[in-house]
């Protein structure tokens, strides 16, 4: 009973670490697109729904691959991959338009802002 307890409740803790991330990852979107060349998004649902993509995409990569995509979270890795994610994004949600010297900027502020938020973004 404790241990179907502890699951539940780790269960809940992932599940409120990946709303927070979503919310989290919407907010810095939404600073990123305005601060960044090369990086657009137009519309609160496309930017929740480029949030939701990250997010996922970002699970993905961290259970098959083992890396962290926080693009300051791996050092030259992380940041790497962050810019891809962020590139890929653009191909699953309308109204959002990313050049490769943008996914890099992007990748970059995002990092200066995950370093300075108190929760993890990407």
């Amino acid at each position: 009973m404790i241990m179907g307890n502890k699951n539940a409740e780790g269960t809940n803790s992932t599940f409120m670490g990946y709303i927070i991330r979503l919310v989290l990852t919407t907010i810095v979107l939404a600073i990123t697109s305005f601060l960044t060349p090369g990086f657009t998004i137009v519309g609160f649902w496309p930017m929740i729904l480029a949030a939701v993509v990250i997010t996922i995409i970002d699970a993905l990569v961290e259970s098959f691959m083992g890396a962290d995509a926080s693009p300051f979270g791996k050092g030259f890795k992380g940041f790497i991959i962050a810019a891809i994610i962020i590139y890929l994004t653009q191909l699953f949600v309308p109204n959002m338009r990313v050049s490769i010297i943008g996914a890099i900027l992007a990748a970059l502020v995002i990092g200066v802002i995950d370093a300075l938020l108190p929760g993890r973004v990407m």
